[in-house]
Parts: structure tokens; sequence; C-alpha cells
């Protein structure tokens, strides 16, 4: 039996081999969030995960947000959560909880969880070298102290990358006058993956990707084009909080990301079944 299951462990090692080629040296840009992020099982699967790739010649790059902290945090202080169409409403208190949390405890928590588990990383967040510059969103709702991204400098994202670090970014950042402002993580990991040229965007999410009946996990949908896009939210598959979600994947791809994914984050070690070979474990948009 034991020879068996090492022989089992030699063919799913091999059968990776030709995945570690083509993505040796290249960048992956991997958005953290949902039940990965708070079920300390997945968190110990992705970060042992993203020290395995950053090993083997994967430059991974690791962007994070952190609603649940942030509204833990605030309900501490006697701040209330304020939504406006499910989405974050960020006044001057919110920001600077936003700041604390984001690019203090939850960064420098994933940073000592990758240090844990074997690897070297270290933590950024959108301010510290004027990596991403930001304005207040426009648009017909008023979320506060929302930021839109309107640059992003890679050199210190690059700079870690050069120099055998797994970069951990936090979605925060401030503007020229220094007023935070909260960022969309989505949006953030999509724009870094542009401008970094990036080999993959993993979005990682708590569905099992874009089905065709949100009610039916088995109606996924494993590929899209990008040019499908536009027809599939008429057709109201896309719908709700997916097509911002989405629209960032077709935002990277047509800004030269050459691939990007939408995968099941409740799934131990997803992304390593995600890269390392040709299942694939959600949607993907090219």
């Amino acid at each position: 039996m034991e020879t068996v299951s090492n022989a089992l462990k030699a063919q799913i090692l091999n059968q990776a081999l030709p995945y570690i080629q083509k993505y040796h040296d290249k960048i992956v840009v991997v958005k953290y969030g949902g039940n990965a992020m708070t079920s300390e099982e997945l968190k110990n699967a992705v970060m042992s995960d993203l020290v395995l790739l950053n090993l083997v010649g994967i430059k991974v790059v690791l962007v994070h947000g952190g609603g649940p902290e942030i509204s833990e945090m605030l309900k501490k202080v006697g701040i209330e959560s304020k939504f406006i169409g499910g989405l974050r409403y960020t006044d001057a208190d919110t920001a600077e909880i936003v700041r604390m949390v984001l690019a203090g405890k939850v960064n420098k928590s994933l940073v000592a969880h990758l240090e844990r588990s074997g690897g070297s990383a270290i933590g950024l967040c959108g301010s510290d070298g004027g990596m991403i510059q930001v304005k207040k969103m426009s648009g017909e709702i008023d979320l506060g102290y929302v930021g839109e991204i309107t640059g992003v400098n890679v050199k210190p994202i690059t700079d870690a990358l050069e120099n055998g670090f797994i970069p951990v970014v936090a979605t925060v950042a401030t503007d020229e006058d220094g007023q935070v402002y909260n960022i969309n993580a989505d949006t953030a990991a999509a724009q870094i993956a542009a401008a970094l040229h990036a080999e993959n965007l993993i979005l990682m999410t708590d569905i099992k990707g874009l089905l065709r009946d949100k009610d039916d996990e088995s109606t996924l949908i494993p590929q899209v084009n990008v040019s499908e896009v536009p027809i599939l939210i008429r057709q109201g598959i896309i719908s709700g909080g997916m097509i911002p979600k989405i629209e960032c994947c077709v935002e990277a791809v047509r800004r030269g990301v050459t691939k990007t994914c939408i995968i099941d984050g409740r799934i131990p070690h997803s992304i390593l079944i995600e890269i390392l070979s040709n299942e694939g474990v959600g949607t993907l948009f090219t």
C-alpha cells in the first residue's frame, strides 16, 4: 500500500512539472479573502501553497482586504458599520480604523503566517513608496473615503520579488493630502496584476465560480472569453456582487494579464490545483 501511495505522489509531482516550468519566474497575483481568510484550516493551506509556489520559482503577490476584521474592530470601538448597496460607507473615523486593521493587524498577521510556513514575506500597503495613487471615488453613490485608483507604482512590489520575498499588500492608501482611503481589494488586485503584467490573477471567493444557475453548483462555467461577459450580464447569469468582481477580471485581461481566475477558496489547496494542474477549480477568463 505504501508503494502505491509513493508512486501516486511521484505521478502527481511529475504532472505538476510542466506547470512549474510554465510559471517559473512569472508573476501570479492572488486576491485573498472570504472563508479562506477566516478559517484557520484554509488559511494554513493557502499560506503553505503560496510558500511552495515561491520556492519553486513562481513570483507570488498576495493582495488582501479584511472586511470582517474591520467590522469587528468598529464594533469594539463603538462605531456602527454602515453599508450602501452592499458597499461599506467609510467616514473619516472609519478610514483610520481601516488603515489600522488592514495595514496593521491583518497584514502583519499574514506576513507572520507565511514566515511560520517557511516563506519570506514583507508587508506593504498602498501608501508605501507611493504604490497606489488614489482619489475619492466618483459616482452617484457617495461612499465617503472609498478610493478610486488613479495609478500604480510597482517598484516596491518588484523590489520585494527580486529579493525573494512574497509581498503582502493591504488595500488602503492615502492621497496627496494624506487622507486615508479604503480600496476595494478585487479592484486593487486587478490593477496591480495589470501593472505587473502578471501571468495570472486569482480571485479567491466563497463560491464555486461563475454558475449558469446561481443555485446549482453543477452549472459551473469553467471558461469564459472576456468578449462574452456583456452577453452573460444581459442574460442575468452574471448579476449582483459578481458583476464588479468579473469586471475586474475583464479589465485585467484587457490590460495584459494572460488569464484571470475566480476560484473556490473553500477548497483546501485550491491555488495549487488551479496553477499546477489542468483541472482548475473555478472559472477562467481569457
